[in-house]
């Protein structure tokens, strides 16, 4: 029990920098209330006890403002920010390191009995009012963003928004490394090519750095060529990217976010 304590308190300083110290934390977080309650009237219910499971989840409610059903599985590290509002259904299931912001609805589409509600593997972040609605799968590392309604599977590494949600960017590992790669190669921070930042400025940056890796190869290749024919006009320096200029497009960047 001390164990998943600690564990809990920790993942609130992993991620929210407004944490002072554990004190802070086991007094004045009603999301750590909230997974407290439901843990304990969770083993109720699933000892059969029904009503008292109830009435211990809805105590969590009235002090908390935080809905969590006594059926429902929630997994490790689960953090919940701010969380008034937030609605979680019998049938949800919640894997490990999962973040819910407030106003988030876990819930479902019909009265049918069975699975109703979302499962969320490992990883996802749903944003503030975001209601994520049926007996799908959100994949591991997925984010939700604030307000969206998903009515279908987001799949693993996905960004999905709107109303309907639709899915906007879907990671492609190998492309994000090359993509790091030739950004470091430049001496350039890749603030706009993450899944952070799904906007038509990341998608261009991400396209340039795809179109610069596929130069820079295609110049190795001819390099080598070149030097196999005896050839030494490879070996002449490229012209220095100056950091600062870089830096200088990162923080107009940045001023523009904040």
């Amino acid at each position: 029990m001390f164990e998943r304590l600690r564990e809990d308190i920790q993942s609130v300083f992993h991620r929210d920098p407004a944490a002072r110290n554990a004190f802070d934390v086991l007094t004045c977080y009603p999301g750590m209330h909230a997974i407290w309650l439901h843990r304990f009237a969770h083993i109720l219910w699933g000892k059969g006890w029904k009503w008292p499971a109830r009435v211990v989840s809805n105590f969590g409610r009235w002090m908390t403002g935080i809905e969590i059903h006594p059926g429902a599985k929630i997994g490790r590290r689960f953090f919940i920010d701010h969380g008034m509002g937030i609605v979680i259904g019998e049938t949800a299931e919640i894997a490990n390191d999962v973040t819910l912001y407030q106003g988030v609805t876990l819930g479902g589409t019909s009265w049918n009995a069975g699975k109703r509600h979302p499962t969320l593997e490992d990883g996802v972040v749903v944003g503030a009012g975001a209601k994520v609605l049926g007996p799908f799968t959100v994949g591991a590392g997925a984010k939700i963003g604030s307000n969206a309604v998903v009515t279908k599977a987001v799949p693993a590494g996905a960004t999905a928004v709107g109303i309907p949600a639709r899915i906007i960017i879907k990671s492609d590992d190998e492309a994000e490394a090359k993509r790091k790669a030739m950004a470091e190669k430049l001496g350039f921070d890749a603030y706009g090519v993450s899944a952070d930042m799904p906007d038509p400025i990341a998608r261009a940056i991400g396209q340039l750095l795809d179109h610069l890796q596929a130069v820079d190869g295609r110049l190795e290749g001819m390099c080598d060529a070149l030097g196999r024919l005896g050839s030494d006009y490879c070996a002449k320096e490229l012209p220095e990217l100056r950091d600062e200029v870089f830096d200088c497009v990162k923080d107009r960047q940045e001023d523009k976010v904040g």
